[in-house]
């Protein structure tokens, strides 16, 4: 066969496991620490190449040593090589994948398209190397590729990573240009394990009378605020006021964060083990948060949750005035008669009632939190308790919604081990006979992966009475705790049954979530 033909085969059979491993890899922010713990914590030979592929390799791959050893007869004499027929299998997984809608693929940002074309050119190059002068491998070899293309693809990211680094600096430079023409800016900085988000979002509502801009859903590393940044800042010369959420996955990137925003105000909502796995322990992840504390200046203020020991703790570090916030004093903002309704959490500050339609006493310390800002940049309880009402959460955090006649708590926009406790939590006093809990398992917990989710089984039992996972090394240690077999979700999975609570907590698509409701409820 033509090699040009062969060459062509084995570089469209390539695209669709690169495509693959490049929708994970982007998933974790192009990071190798992020994308190390994942393929830890998870199956590496499958989040890597897959099954079907090796497989089919393997299958083929023994047409040959039959061949050499005789076997077959005459019969494997009038198959083409084995190399044509793998290749040719390749292209038919890839097609039905496209087909049946299940092929994933990265958001085409222009950091995808240089990654994944580069992988490719080093692809085309070794194979034409290889038709020209049958070193290092040979055509034989060529069906190897299309399964290599992780390591193409993490051979494109060092290439590149120099003028990566280059031009994030670059970027980082022209947003602290850009934020430093602005110097009477009140930059609100949050930060926190869980709850960053909510807090920013509770905030953005008191203040919409003020001019305000806010980090968008996901922004929230020193790259994207700081896009963020240029982008936005210039055109709204009218903002008086920044709210940034701040992310961090090792110390220092907070501070990296601080030198380019240079926040006045500072916030931590929880300190917890959410990626406790990158950070390496508890204390560390702490240090990290506690860097937004050591930026604020002598004239600025810092707010803390005194319900969260670790982050009351950063007391300590702060040069400035602290504000503590929870539901046990000694603190200078205290909530009392909580109570969950229907529709949402109430509580009583001072002699202010407050209302919000929200779901979960933990957001209370958010509440409380974004309360206690508002109060520093003169609003009034009572105002702030009369905007509260009209407060709406944000899609896919802690969200109650209803699809027929199943009740859906969404919390599936990020999760942690606090959170999914207070889901459990939350679920233990709803008043529904049937109870379904579908989960994606958290991740990023490093060693504690296996201990936290045999704890969250055990603080499932009796709440449950169908969980449903979406990964199935998780699913086996939070049976072990649950004390009984949880499902793995697939095509086969049995609808819930009508009027009941579904549990949804940790990322999963909407598909996902879909494939448990009920078809002919009304």
């Amino acid at each position: 066969m033509n090699d040009w033909i062969l060459i062509i085969m084995t570089l469209t059979a390539s695209v669709s496991p690169l495509l693959t491993f490049a929708y994970l890899w982007q998933v974790k922010e192009w990071r190798i620490d992020r994308l190390r713990e994942h393929l830890r914590s998870e199956c590496f030979f499958r989040q890597t190449f897959g099954f079907t592929r090796p497989l089919v390799l393997g299958f083929f791959g023994f047409f040959p040593v039959l061949r050499s050893l005789g076997v077959g007869g005459g019969y494997l004499g009038y198959l083409p090589g084995w190399h044509l027929l793998t290749l040719a299998t390749f292209l038919a997984i890839s097609l039905l994948q496209i087909i049946l809608r299940r092929h994933p693929k990265p958001v085409w940002t222009k950091k995808a398209i240089t990654l994944c074309s580069t992988s490719l050119i080093i692809t085309l190059l070794i194979l034409i190397q290889t038709t020209v002068y049958n070193f290092p491998f040979s055509t034989f070899h060529f069906p190897l590729f299309p399964v290599i293309q992780p390591f193409f693809l993490a051979l494109s990211v060092m290439l590149w990573k120099p003028i990566d680094q280059f031009l994030k600096k670059r970027i980082m430079n022209s947003a602290k240009r850009v934020r430093s023409s602005r110097s009477n800016l009140t930059v609100i900085g949050i930060t926190g394990s869980v709850g960053k988000s909510t807090t920013k979002e509770l905030l953005s509502h008191i203040l919409k009378n003020h001019h305000l801009l806010s980090t968008p859903e996901h922004v929230n590393t020193e790259m994207g605020v700081s896009q963020w940044l240029i982008r936005e800042l210039p055109k709204n010369p009218e903002a008086e006021i920044l709210i940034v959420e701040m992310g961090a996955y090792h110390t220092g990137e907070i501070a990296l964060l601080c030198d380019i925003v240079k926040p006045t105000m500072g916030v931590v909502t929880f300190i917890g083990k959410q990626h406790i796995g990158l950070f390496g322990s508890q204390e560390a992840l702490c240090k990290a948060k506690g860097e937004l504390i050591e930026a604020i200046p002598e004239d600025g203020f810092v707010f803390l949750n005194a319900d969260s020991k670790m982050c009351n703790k950063l007391k300590d570090v702060a040069k400035c005035s602290v504000v503590t916030v929870g539901t046990g004093g000694p603190i200078d903002l205290e909530a009392f008669e909580i109570e969950e309704t229907a529709h949402g959490i109430e509580f009583r500050v001072s002699d202010t009632g407050f209302f919000i339609p929200i779901h979960g006493t933990h957001n209370v310390s958010n509440v409380l939190l974004a309360t206690a800002i508002a109060q520093k940049l003169d609003m009034n309880l009572t105002e702030i308790a009369e905007v509260l009402k009209s407060y709406r959460p944000a899609t896919h955090t802690f969200a109650m919604r209803k699809h027929n006649d199943v009740m859906i708590l969404d919390d599936t926009h990020n999760s942690s081990p606090a959170s999914f406790k207070a889901a459990l939590e939350w679920s233990k006093s709803q008043p529904f006979e049937y109870k379904t809990l579908l989960t994606s398992g958290l991740i990023e917990l490093g060693m504690e992966q296996d201990r936290i989710h045999s704890e969250l089984g055990a603080l499932s039992s009796g709440i449950f009475d169908r969980v449903v996972f979406l990964n199935k090394k998780s699913a086996r240690n939070f049976s072990s705790g649950y004390g009984r077999e949880v499902e793995t979700l697939s095509k086969h999975s049995n609808s819930i049954p009508e009027t009941s609570l579904l549990v949804c907590v940790g990322r999963m698509s909407e598909k996902s979530i879909n494939q448990l409701i009920p078809k002919n409820s009304n």
